[in-house]
């Protein structure tokens, strides 16, 4: 290519205006640093806060992904009548019942139903360690529809419900441990194999589950969250014969009792169009064999398609917010560029004076704009991925809480174009200034 090519004078001619902009920053280190504060700021702030949105969001999704896109959660509900009752020494009888539970596999589109009676709170006690949590009896297709891990032994299987020994037949005594239960009861050693007493009945431990998040509350029911880590699974013909099908409460020196067969079923259908319909169908049900709203239907589904859309709207807010903290770092940059402008009026006429055009003028100043907003991004982008990564690890190594923080990629080049955009536009007016001031009047400024 031809040394004069005009590509070539373009690209020499950027250069020079490049490092008369730097070396004019140089000289004006504290300045320049303190304009771009502003724009550090505002790119860390888009950058931390979509990610630590995205993250609340995120964990918020995945608690109704685990609940199933195909699934309906059916659940007991104390009506308000019975709660508010003064007459607490007489048991209460509501919620869904064993009736109820075979209607739903009825439903042509169900293709699979876990039941559980949920009993809770309850001593789980071995030797000298003693621990409180809920006890939930259900079946082996429980795991399935919540994806339980294990970190060690099985799950409760078909044969639990099946086998048993002596003259309990249908009742076998094995359960399955939460990993804060298991903590709890066996900190030195395997739980497999082991015995903890649940109402004063020995149970066998066949399996530890891995730690996981509980779920967010979904129903309005007393038993409104999944919370894994502090339950004790055992077989749900188990649970109905060791604890009997009411269950007494002792509160303010009162003592008062529920009767609940069931707490909660999930049904499973078969295709998420009809998740609805089905819906509908056991709503149906439900309102024709109870006398009161004592149940309360929820569909995972219209839960995850409403967090989406609140998610797309989290996020417009989050980039509307952060993004005002770029405009007034703009609007900083204008400022120091005005008064750069002033202060070197002189300098300008001299410029000009030798035949610099009014273009010339303008690119150097607008280049010297572009170049702070520019390094104040990438500081920006730096102190942003810090904050994304190092304020979650201090909140769990010092102050033992979970901070969600999932990092938007997108927002790592959409804070740096927007900062690229601030210093053009709001070093445009400035660099035209400049460029429009008389050589003769510039020469003669002190």
């Amino acid at each position: 290519m031809n040394s004069d090519s005009p590509l070539l004078v373009l690209w020499d001619k950027c250069c020079r205006l490049m490092v008369l902009a730097l070396r004019s920053l140089w000289l004006h280190k504290l300045r320049a640093s303190l304009s771009v504060l502003g724009i550090i700021i505002g790119t860390a702030a888009v950058i931390s806060l979509m990610a630590f949105g995205e993250g609340s969001m995120h964990d918020a999704l995945e608690d109704i992904k685990r609940q199933g896109a195909t699934n309906i959660i059916v659940r007991s509900i104390k009506p308000p009548d019975d709660g508010s009752s003064q007459r607490r020494s007489f048991t209460v009888t509501y919620g869904l019942t064993y009736a109820d539970f075979e209607r739903f596999q009825m439903v042509s589109s169900v293709i699979g139903s876990v039941p559980m009676r949920i009993v809770d709170p309850q001593e789980i006690r071995r030797m000298q360690y003693m621990h409180r949590g809920r006890v939930v009896g259900t079946t082996a297709a429980y795991q399935n529809i919540n994806k339980i891990q294990l970190v060690m032994g099985r799950f409760l299987v078909d044969a639990d419900e099946e086998e048993g020994d002596g003259d309990d037949v249908g009742m076998r005594n094995v359960c399955v441990l939460g990993s804060d239960v298991a903590e709890a009861m066996f900190p030195f050693e395997s739980p497999l194999g082991q015995t903890v007493v649940l109402n004063k009945h020995l149970f066998v431990v066949v399996g530890v589950l891995a730690e996981r998040m509980p779920t967010g509350a979904v129903g309005g029911s007393s038993v409104s969250a999944e919370e894994f880590n502090n339950d004790v699974y055992i077989p749900l013909r188990t649970c109905r014969g060791r604890y009997g099908e009411r269950i007494y409460i002792r509160q303010s020196g009162a003592r008062s009792g529920e009767q609940v067969e069931l707490h909660q079923v999930t049904l499973t259908v078969t295709d998420m169009d009809q998740v609805r319909t089905t819906g509908d169908a056991v709503r149906d049900l439900l309102e024709r064999n109870h006398l009161k709203k004592d149940w309360g239907v929820t569909v995972p589904l219209d839960r995850l398609e409403a967090a989406e859309r609140q998610k797309q709207r989290f996020t417009v807010l989050l980039v509307f917010i952060a993004s005002i903290s770029l405009f007034v770092g703009g609007i900083g940059i204008m400022n120091i560029m005005l008064a750069t402008v002033t202060e070197r009026t002189r300098e300008i006429g001299i410029r000009r004076a030798l035949g610099a055009k009014r273009r010339d003028i303008t690119f150097q100043f607008l280049i010297e704009a572009i170049v702070q907003t520019s390094v104040g991004g990438l500081f920006g982008v730096l102190l942003g991925l810090g904050i994304v990564y190092g304020v979650p690890y201090a909140a769990e190594q010092f102050f033992n809480s979970h901070l969600p923080a999932k990092l938007h990629v997108l927002s790592i080049f959409l804070s740096l174009g927007v900062s690229i955009c601030v210093g053009v536009l709001f070093g445009w007016y400035p660099a035209q200034r400049a460029s429009r001031l008389d050589p003769i009047e510039a020469l003669r400024h002190e």
